[in-house]
């Protein structure tokens, strides 16, 4: 068979369901394969989005998502994407074209060294030189992409390469077992907790993306440790729960760090220190105890004095079969974290009932939660909105709010509201994405029309990149060069097919919502919003 057949089959064995992106001349015997395969092509109108999306499906599932696009500039345009995967710890497989290297009769046309490019932002970057190495640089592209901390892998595949004939076999999907954390790591732990007089557990993105939650519920029921989290952990426990503080947000000075300088110790859970940090450390301020897959990478604010290192829902195990709530030295005292606790559900109706127009963002946040069933899903571009939604909106389950904070790439909301879609066609889906971030990838509306998929499309309108022109308003600058001219929203989103609404009061906005669910097809609601007095 073919290099490109060949490919196509070690995708089948290692569960692909779909791939995203736009295929190239250096592609058409691999889109050939496609056609005749069980793998669901996903055209899209850009590359950056159909990486998002493939990113996205591995952030939704735990397998790598896949994205596809030829030599050159349609490489180039994954770059942003593979660093999102990457940074956000997501499983990506990128697979791109190139020219015959064998023999060319184009010279240096459209050529460009991809594989050096994508090495320093990917877990793997790799030529495939002979057909016959096609299944083992699948496999491990994938082994590598999956394995803790996941990230984005790359493959290159000559146009001549694909093409070449070959006998060799597909490489089949191996059993994986992650390894555990040893006894004394626990022990001492365990003594560390006892220890302490004001301890707080911190839930991060790596929880999140093995699904510990059931390991962390029992644990925080039992020893009724108060809990907050990172922005990309919101949701591994659900967010009503009594014991929770809130979410990082912001990195100082607010009501939830005020509790943080408060501990003595931190049970940092899934963190790590490429989300932004949600807390300081200082030589003499509170311990903090490691808990992740992989030992902690030591920052001039992160050092933890224990690491604990192995899958995340094993170690909660052990310390929830370990830890002994009828031991005398344990002499917890919660009484800050209950006034904090009151601070937090305060913090949620202070402007979840204004009803001044241009809609404020407090209010955007509350009325969006009120129509959100447990399992629906917000996508967020990044903006200034993010920080209410990080702060105000309860997630009730493990990835019902997808936020980036770690790359914090702007453009990502549509393309990763089209893929959650995709992954659960049955789940309410909405994207949320400022006027900016939405013009960056909003051809994706067309790709999205396409696919005969229904989902609501909210765009912030501030008529301006919002959160820097705040920035700038507080560094005492005059307002220069943020501005933006935008298009007629209504008729840009008809353009494509989709429908388009017009908020006109703050009141209008739950009832517009729910005529867009309960209409299918793509619609898109043009929000108007001001952020001038919600107050971070």
């Amino acid at each position: 068979m073919k290099g490109a057949d060949l490919l196509v089959k070690a995708l089948e064995a290692e569960g692909v369901e779909m791939i995203f992106g736009i295929p190239g001349e250096e592609n058409l015997d691999v889109l050939e394969a496609l056609k005749h395969s069980s793998i669901r092509l996903i055209v899209t109108r850009h590359e950056q989005a159909a990486g998002f999306m493939a990113a996205t499906y591995g952030r939704l599932t735990g397998k790598p998502g896949v994205c596809l696009s030829t030599l050159g500039p349609g490489a180039t345009n994954l770059v942003t994407a593979a660093a999102y995967a990457q940074l956000g710890a997501m499983p990506m497989v990128m697979l791109t074209g190139q020219k015959p290297i064998k023999t060319s009769k184009q010279g240096l046309f459209q050529i460009i060294d991809v594989v050096d490019m994508m090495g320093p932002i990917t877990k793997s970057a790799a030529q495939i030189m002979s057909a016959y190495n096609i299944p083992a640089r699948v496999r491990e592209a994938f082994r590598l992409a999956e394995s803790e901390r996941p990230g984005a892998t790359h493959l290159e595949l000559p146009e001549d390469v694909a093409r070449e004939e070959t006998q060799a076999l597909v490489i089949e999907n191996s059993y994986d077992r992650r390894p555990i954390a040893e006894s004394k790591a626990i022990q001492k732990a365990i003594d560390l907790i006892i220890d302490s007089k004001f301890p707080l557990i911190l839930i991060g993105a790596g929880a999140n993306r093995k699904q510990v939650g059931r390991m962390l519920d029992q644990f925080i029921e039992k020893t009724k440790i108060p809990f907050f989290t990172t922005q990309m952990g919101k949701g591994v426990v659900d967010e009503r729960s009594p014991y929770f503080l809130g979410t990082a947000a912001l990195s100082d000075n607010d009501f939830l760090h005020s509790v943080i300088k408060q501990t003595d110790l931190i049970i940092n859970i899934g963190h790590d220190v490429i989300e932004k940090p949600p807390f300081f450390m200082e030589p003499d301020s509170f311990n903090v105890i490691h808990i992740n897959f992989l030992t902690a990478q030591i920052d001039p604010v992160y050092f933890p004095q224990v690491d604990v290192t192995g899958d995340i829902g094993n170690t909660i195990f052990q310390l929830l079969q370990k830890i002994d709530m009828a031991n005398p030295d344990i002499q917890w005292q919660f009484g800050g974290f209950k006034e904090a606790r009151q601070q937090l559900l305060k913090s949620f109706s202070e402007g979840a009932e204004c009803n001044d127009f241009p809609m404020e963002a407090p209010r955007l946040v509350s009325d969006l939660r009120q129509l959100m069933p447990e399992d629906g899903i917000v996508a967020l571009d990044n903006g200034m909105y993010k920080i209410w939604f990080s702060r105000n909106y309860l997630a009730y389950r493990h990835n019902t709010l997808l936020l980036d904070n770690a790359l914090a790439t702007m453009g990502a909301g549509l393309p990763s509201a089209i893929a959650a879609k995709l992954v659960y066609p049955d789940k309410k889906v909405v994207a949320v994405c400022g006027d900016g971030g939405f013009m960056m990838n909003s051809q994706e509306l067309a790709t999205a029309v396409r696919l005969k998929i229904d989902l609501v499309v909210l765009v912030l309108n501030d008529e301006a990149f919002g959160m820097i022109q705040w920035k700038q308003q507080q560094m005492g600058f005059e307002s220069y060069g943020l501005e933006l001219n935008n298009p007629n929203f209504i008729k840009y989103a008809e353009s494509y097919g989709a429908m388009g609404h017009q908020l006109q009061t703050t009141e209008q906005f739950i009832p517009l919502v729910e005529q867009c669910f309960e209409t299918p097809g793509v619609h898109l609601i043009e929000v108007p919003v001001s952020y001038q007095n919600c107050k971070i």
